[in-house]
């Protein structure tokens, strides 16, 4: 997925670049770079257990920075760690809607040796842009 961490951007915390090519592949690389951030070797964790989630937002940032938290939510309410499957993204009537595929297991130490905890999406520096053809988002975690 495409995704970069960023350095120079926050000292305490996790902050990542993530791109597509659409809306949807911006939100997948997106939760890769999450999934990155909390797992030492994301592909550890097996595609087991199917989720889906569907969300609406009126702004297409808003939508991105409730899909993140809700893969956060899923981590520390169900301790389910996620790969994205299949994302959706449709825009109606001024309002954006997410239908999302997800796959994983819950968390097991000895297989997932975890990173960090991220405990939220922040608003610090948090955008989402389409620019040269290209969606892009910037996203600082907090651990």
């Amino acid at each position: 997925m495409p995704y970069r961490f960023l350095d120079d951007i926050a000292t305490a915390d996790v902050a990542f670049e993530a791109w597509g090519e659409t809306r949807e592949e911006l939100f997948a690389a997106a939760a890769t770079a999450l999934l990155q951030t909390m797992v030492h070797n994301p592909e550890a964790v097996e595609r087991r257990e199917k989720i889906s989630i569907v969300l609406e937002d009126g702004e297409l940032d808003l939508l991105l920075f409730s899909f993140l938290q809700e893969l956060i939510f899923l981590k520390d309410a169900r301790r389910l760690l996620l790969h994205p499957q299949k994302i959706l993204i449709v825009e109606k009537g001024g309002c954006f809607r997410l239908d999302a595929a997800l796959q994983g297991e819950w968390i097991d130490r000895q297989r997932h040796p975890l990173v960090v905890d991220v405990k939220a999406v922040t608003l610090h520096r948090f955008r989402v842009a389409f620019e040269s053809g290209i969606w892009r988002a910037v996203v600082v975690l907090d651990v």
